[in-house]
């Protein structure tokens, strides 16, 4: 007995067997270089990567009034809608009945990537494909609808017996699973508005570790409802400037009262490297690391302090091996709140000074919860491929608290060789991104 623990901590020293082995092999798999070989979006801005990008340089914002149902006795009477999206032209009509919008919208993104990333339709291939998407709260609009329909009637009997399969959170990647047979790791994450960065590090680390060769991930939020917007009115976390709709959403500037309440989704393609170049890909950009942490703090306030933040940064930074100077550009989470806001900034200032620049693309297409981050990864990997910093828009009366250079209201055309995307999320979830331009 006491020889074979003997020899367990022998070789957990480094010596010659099995338990070294695992070590070493696993220093290879993480050494596995991962890239973005695909992409696509359905946003309030555009329900295209072209389109999307297009419009989020040009700095047009995507809020406006309410339309999917009667806002009017609401203190907030706008969102950021995503517009002219008919799921049935791209899945089916029966198809696309029996997914919630969310997942609608996850499916259609998804198609636009994988056709971008032109996935092989082999079947090895595609059993090594797997699909994470991230979701804050799933199939909202599924349940308020059901929940209304039961109530009214008195008759639970007719609860529709596709309801809880379109409410699952995991409905997205099941779905996007089962239509193009991939058999990898296929599952949700959610941790708030950080959930889609979270699914996009977990993918980069199956991948790394070699349990994938590509997954698609990202995430998908359709959270635009009575139900949904009465709970953030009473939080007093929107913004109400419904004279001003398409002002309402101003990171950093002094006269922010909130966020501007979005839905939509975003979709990356992750690939190891190899069999990126060997099938000949396009290759958008190099995702090199993330960090997370947690603020351990407020269910739903930010820590003062920017704690949290400082650690996810300094984190990212450990697991890119990068140093702080070698960041060009930070797509914020910028949520446009007045206390979400000043900790954001005042964690990036600890960690890289004044020197970077930092813009909230959520000054256009609003907050997007779980998919937001995904959104923005988006953002950031165009804006490497591209060399554009997109702008922050509504940024007219600076906040002493907040005094970073946020590339207020104009695009700007300067070198993008590493760009973070930073997501933090009630609970207190903080997740942030790497990514770097292709060198080959």
């Amino acid at each position: 007995m006491a020889g074979r623990f003997t020899s367990r901590r022998r070789l957990a020293r480094g010596g010659q067997g099995r338990f070294c082995y695992r070590r070493n092999l696993w220093s290879v798999l993480e050494s596995r270089r991962v890239v973005v070989t695909g992409l696509g979006a359905v946003t309030p801005i555009g329900n295209t990567r072209e389109d999307f990008w297009k419009h989020l340089v040009a700095g047009e914002s995507g809020v406006a009034p309410i339309t999917a149902f009667d806002a009017s006795e609401f203190s907030t009477r706008f969102a950021a809608e995503v517009k002219d999206f008919d799921p049935e032209a791209h899945i089916g009509r029966r198809e696309a009945r029996r997914m919630d919008r969310f997942a609608q919208m996850a499916f259609v993104a998804a198609r636009e990537a994988v056709e971008d990333a032109a996935i092989p339709e082999d079947r090895a291939f595609r059993d090594e494909v797997g699909v994470i998407i991230g979701t804050g709260i799933g199939g909202m609009l599924t349940l308020e609808f059901a929940a209304n329909k039961a109530n009214k009637d008195q008759n639970w009997s007719k609860v529709s017996p596709f309801f809880i399969p379109m409410l699952m959170g995991n409905a997205a990647p099941a779905q996007i699973s089962m239509h193009y047979g991939f058999r990898a790791a296929v599952f949700a994450t959610a941790s708030a508005c950080a959930s889609s960065n979270d699914a996009l590090s977990t993918a980069y680390n199956l991948i790394a570790r070699g349990d994938a060769r590509a997954v698609i991930s990202g995430g998908a939020e359709a959270t635009i409802s009575p139900l949904s917007l009465g709970g953030f009115c009473s939080m007093k976390a929107l913004s109400t400037r419904n004279d001003e709709p398409t002002k309402a959403s101003r990171p950093w500037d002094k006269e922010r009262d909130g966020f501007v309440l979005a839905e939509g989704s975003g979709i990356l393609v992750l690939e190891e490297y190899e069999s990126a170049r060997n099938r000949g890909a396009k290759i958008y950009a190099e995702i090199i690391g993330y960090g997370q942490s947690a603020d351990a703090y407020n269910l739903v306030a930010p820590d003062p302090e920017a704690n949290g933040v400082e650690l996810a940064l300094r984190r990212v930074l450990k697991k890119a091996a990068i140093d702080a100077s070698e960041v060009d550009y930070i797509n914020a989470h910028g949520t446009s709140t007045p206390q979400g806001d000043v900790a954001e900034s005042q964690g990036i200032e600890r960690v890289f000074g004044k020197r970077v620049a930092v813009s909230s693309s959520k000054s256009m297409f609003g907050h997007a919860l779980g998919a937001a981050a995904a959104i923005e990864s988006l953002a950031a990997v165009l804006a490497v491929q591209n060399d554009i910093m997109p702008p922050t828009i509504n940024y007219e009366v600076p906040d002493p608290e907040c005094t970073l250079d946020y590339v207020p209201n104009v695009a700007r055309r300067a070198t993008v060789n590493v760009a973070l995307s930073n997501s933090f999320g009630f609970g207190g979830h903080n997740s942030v991104l790497a990514f770097r331009k292709y060198s080959g």
